[in-house]
Formats: structure tokens, sequence, C-alpha cells
């Protein structure tokens, strides 16, 4: 393709081994796997949660959300939770984006598109119609009148939707891919444009994350202020928080923009201004936080009656705080992630299929804890050690197969060495197949 041809050094040599940024943004996304695990497993222990497990059969089916709901709680997995709420899918989007340039540079947006969705399409497929009605056969059971699989069955046959569980995220992901490779053949033929904007990121990295941080904003208040935060779009398969579509694809495209040049050098490098100064997005992260979590609580004890100005401010300190603790994470991976450990190379190869199949494992150990006489934190590490040590050692089992190996295997890297005066699209950075 054109853009290709004008890629800096063509004829480098290929280095077969990654940089260290890119070691460090991939031991990153693998541990924010951890920490999706981590959040399902003590969902079931959160404090604010009802006495009684909610109804298999009533609207508005909260049990999607809180699949088992267990007798013992603790007040700092409602901290932990809200924290996650907050920032870790906005920085899986932008970790997804920071690799959706190089490969339609390199592929071409029609193949981009129908790999994507071998990885992401069929998988989703796969776990919504097989493992989620397995998944949730213990929330039935939990207030079942008429126990038993066929019961169950025409149960959950009879709900109005289709209950998705994690997956959700990847439908979402999906649109994402759809978009941007139907974007791609209007922004190529200006891509030294492009590659100039992306280099803002890295000349300018405090206007370029204001800018980020504004159209957050944008994307977020709007929406959220005429359907609230809390309400869900619902259409078969396919569920999303309906406050947040602007804010995830202002993510998604952030990191596109800074994955167009590579992430060696500049805003991620690993002494770059993140690295750096990875102290201060942790008090950053921290304030917000908690200035959230305040606001949150007065426009919720306000109930309807909430001023627009205090629902404003807290949409606004939602943004502050998503942002913070993004930037936070990815200057804290840059700065401690990028050590090469044995361990990560095999949770780095199997975490896609862990997150495709750990809430199976999550909802059943809860199911099983369940009237047991055990603090809420001990559960917890039940629930999270056996759901790791079961969604490791069964994805890695099911890698042994070539055909599912293709689909949910490792992604392949290509490395290209960075120039000193042209960023090279398609490095390493990004080189996701």
């Amino acid at each position: 393709m054109q853009s290709r041809q004008r890629m800096a050094n063509p004829g480098a040599p290929q280095s077969s081994v990654a940089p260290r940024t890119s070691a460090a943004i991939d031991n990153l996304r693998a541990i924010v796997i951890l920490l999706v695990l981590s959040f399902h497993s003590v969902l079931a222990y959160l404090n604010f949660l009802p006495a009684s497990p909610f109804r298999f059969d009533g609207p508005p089916y909260l049990w999607r959300a809180f699949p088992i709901v267990d007798s013992v709680r603790w007040l700092g997995f409602d901290l932990f939770c809200a924290w996650q709420d907050v920032f870790l899918m906005s920085f899986f989007m932008f970790l997804s984006g920071l690799f959706v340039w190089p490969s339609l540079d390199r592929k071409g947006p029609l193949t981009f598109l129908s790999d994507r969705m071998l990885r992401l399409g069929l998988p989703f497929a796969v776990v919504v119609l097989l493992l989620t009605p397995l998944a949730h056969y213990p929330t039935y059971l939990q207030t079942a009148t008429e126990p038993g699989l066929e019961a169950f069955w025409r149960h959950w046959l009879a709900l109005p939707l289709w209950p998705v569980g994690p997956m959700w995220f990847l439908g979402l992901l999906m649109v994402g891919d759809i978009a941007a490779s139907l974007l791609y053949p209007l922004v190529a033929p200006y891509a030294d444009r492009l590659l100039r904007l992306s280099s803002e990121a890295r000349r300018r990295p405090g206007r370029f994350l204001a800018a980020m941080a504004l159209a957050s904003a944008i994307g977020y208040i709007p929406l959220e202020l005429i359907f609230g935060a809390s309400a869900w779009f619902h259409r078969g398969p396919f569920t999303f928080q309906l406050s947040r579509p602007g804010h995830y694809a202002v993510y998604f495209f952030a990191g596109a923009l800074v994955g167009a040049c590579g992430i060696e050098r500049g805003l991620l490098a690993l002494d770059g201004p993140l690295a750096r100064r990875w102290r201060l997005w942790l008090v950053a992260a921290l304030v917000s936080f908690f200035l959230w979590a305040g606001l949150t609580a007065l426009v919720q004890d306000a109930g309807d009656a909430a001023p627009l100005a205090l629902r404003v401010a807290g949409d606004l300190s939602f943004v502050l705080a998503c942002f913070s603790s993004c930037f936070f994470a990815l200057a804290f991976g840059l700065r401690f992630a990028r050590v090469p450990l044995q361990v990560f190379d095999s949770l780095k190869a199997n975490a896609y299929g862990m997150y495709l199949i750990h809430y199976v494992f999550v909802v059943w150990l809860q199911y099983a804890l369940l009237g047991l006489a055990m603090p809420a934190l001990a559960k917890a590490g039940i629930v999270f050690a056996g759901t790791l040590a079961l969604s490791w050692s069964a994805t890695a089992s099911l890698r042994q197969i070539p055909l599912v190996a293709q689909v949910i295997g490792a992604e392949r890297r290509r490395s290209l060495p960075a120039t000193a005066s042209v960023p090279v699209r398609g490095s390493s950075a990004g080189a996701a197949d």
C-alpha cells in the first residue's frame, strides 16, 4: 500500500527481540487480565448488595452484574470494584487502539477486519451461546422454585434479552475495529499528516493529554446527562452502557493515534514523561477517584432533585478519575512491568483465553462457597486463586488444539527498529496480528 511504501528504512533488518517498551505494554495487558479476574471474583461480597440474591425472572435482571450474592461482605471490595469500573474498560480500549494503525497499515482494511472478526467475533459467539448459560446456572439455582436444567433452560429462553456477561466488551471492541477499518481508506492518503499529528503526543505530551481529556468530557458528559450513569442498551447479545460509547471511542482512537508512529519513543517511552512522573500520576489518580466517589454519593443522595451543576461536576470528576487512573496504570507499567519474567510469557500467551472462559469458574466457585462460615476476604481469595488456576490451565490445554490456537493463541509480533528521523509505521509496538 502507498502508506507502507513511504516507511523509513524499508530495507532495515528486522529484530527478533521486541523493544522493552513493547514488552512493558504486553506485560501490562496481561496484568489487566488479572485485574478483570479479581474484579469478578469479589463481586459476590460487595457491601452494598441486598441481603437476598436478585430474582432470576425479575426485571431489571441485576443478577447479570451480580450473579451470586453471598451473605459475607467487605467494604474494601466496594472501593476496589468502583476504582476498576471507573477506568479499566477505558484502559482496555486505549491499549487495543495502540495496535490498530500498524495492523491496518500492514494488512489493509479487509484483511484486518476479517482477522479481527475471527479473533473477536467467533469467540464472542461461542462464549455467549454456550458458556454464558453454563456460567449462570448457579445464578438461577439461588432463587429457583423449580430446579433442574430443563427448567433453567425454559426460564433462560423466556428472558427478554440474552445475557452476555463480560463478553459485552468484545462486542464494543468489534464496533471500534469496524469503524477503524472503514475510516482507514479515507485517512491513509493523508498518512503523513496523521503521523505529524501523532508526533504531537511525543513533542507536546501535555497538550495531547489535555486534548484527550477534553474530548473524553465532550464524549461522556452530554450522554450521562441524557441517559444517566447506570442505563444500558440491550439488543440481542449486544449491550453497552449508554453514557459511555463516546467516551470509549475517544480512548480507542487516542490509542490508535499514539500507536500510529510506534510506542518505543515519546509519550510511552521507558524514559518518557509518563514513566518519569508515575508518582504524580498516582497522586492524581487517588485524589480524582475520591473526588468522584464523594460527588457521586452526593448526586445519588439527591436523586432526581440533584442540581445540574452537581451532576456536571460529578461527570467531570468521572472523566478526570478515569483519565488519571488510565495514565497512572500506563506510567506504572512502563516503569515497573518492563522486566521480562518467564511467568509473564505464559500469562501473556493465555490471557485472552482466560478472559473468555474465566466467568464460568468465578460463578461456580462463588456458588460452591455459599453458606460456608468464612470471611469475605478468604472466600474472594479462594475464588480468585481457583479461577486463575482453572482458567489458565484450561486455556493452555485448549491452545494445544491447532484450530483453537489460531483464534485465541498469542498474537504474533513483527519488530522493526525505530529510526532517528521518521517514525516507522508497523513497528514492534503495534504490529499485532
